[in-house]
């Protein structure tokens, strides 16, 4: 296979990970936990989801053709919630990762070396991707972590289960060695 056919592969394999976690993370939540923001400084999960869909509106619409910070986004808006059910952050939520996620899939290999701009600095396609795998992973990772908080002792965990890494790992190892990405495991494990 190769190698920028494996990139994207691997690269949308990951998002959706990550997409799930999240999505795993909120289900466990009673609706108004969406909107806990514990002082000023801190973004409930409904305003973290506002601003993952706004990023990804605005960097993946016309990703090739136009810059990846619109003139029609507000930024600032973002962060602040006017997000009123679970129903509307779902929404928005899905409205950004369909939009994404729908102009990954149309990427071809030979595209991956094409600039484009954000804010006007170039990147190339990979290197776009690649800014998005580190700041969607660190937004969802704060849905998470602020989930679990939230849930206290009544949390699934979306991970290896504290005090459960040896027996993890004796699974793991009593498997023959294969080359596979960790994600289809995972996918399973979590369903």
């Amino acid at each position: 296979m190769e190698a920028t056919t494996s990139y994207l592969e691997s690269v949308k394999k990951q998002f959706l990970y990550y997409k799930m976690l999240g999505e795993k993370a909120m289900e466990q939540l009673e609706a108004e936990q969406l909107f806990v923001a514990v002082n000023d400084d801190t973004n409930s999960i409904a305003v973290i989801v506002k601003h993952l869909s706004g990023n990804m509106l605005s960097r993946w619409t016309d990703f090739l053709t136009t810059d990846g910070e619109k003139e029609t986004r507000n930024r600032d808006a973002e962060f602040e919630n006017d997000l009123a059910t679970k129903e509307q952050v779902l929404n928005s939520w899905n409205e950004g990762w369909n939009c994404f996620l729908g102009t990954l899939e149309t990427l071809q290999p030979e595209q991956l070396s094409e600039i484009i701009y954000i804010r006007n600095e170039g990147h190339t396609v990979i290197e776009a991707i690649n800014r998005q795998l580190a700041h969607y992973p660190y937004h969802i990772g704060q849905i998470v972590f602020y989930a679990k908080q939230l849930k206290k002792d009544e949390w699934n965990s979306l991970s290896i289960p504290k005090n459960k890494s040896n027996t993890y790992n004796d699974a793991k190892f009593a498997q023959e060695k294969s080359i596979k990405n960790f994600t289809e495991e995972e996918f399973r494990r979590l369903k």
